[in-house]
């Protein structure tokens, strides 16, 4: 009975960090081609077609996307590849991510 009880807590530990190795992680990325008011919103709605994107910021000013996402469900390259696709390569900020 003790054994079953302790595989249990173990279990039950076990799985309740499983999702803590995946997580939440914004970056900045440098975009380019974005020269008028429309433009932030096409780079916006290309981002948050993504699954996993929580967040986008755009600064038309900066030219700049600033992206929350679940990192254990889209990636960088992919929201690079999003841009890019939709006519405004992008690049990750000099500035790096902020975790």
């Amino acid at each position: 009975m003790k054994h079953g009880v302790i595989v249990l807590v173990f279990m039950v530990g076990l799985l309740s960090t499983a999702g803590a190795w995946a997580g939440e992680k914004t970056v900045t990325l440098e975009v380019e081609n974005m020269t008028c008011a429309l433009c932030p919103v096409t780079v916006r709605k290309a981002l948050e077609a993504l699954d996993g994107v929580q967040k986008v910021e755009i600064s038309l000013a900066n030219k700049t996307a600033r992206v929350t996402f679940e990192d254990e469900k889209t990636t960088l390259s992919a929201l690079t590849a999003a841009t890019t696709h939709a006519g405004y390569p992008s690049r990750l900020s000099r500035e790096k991510a902020h975790e």
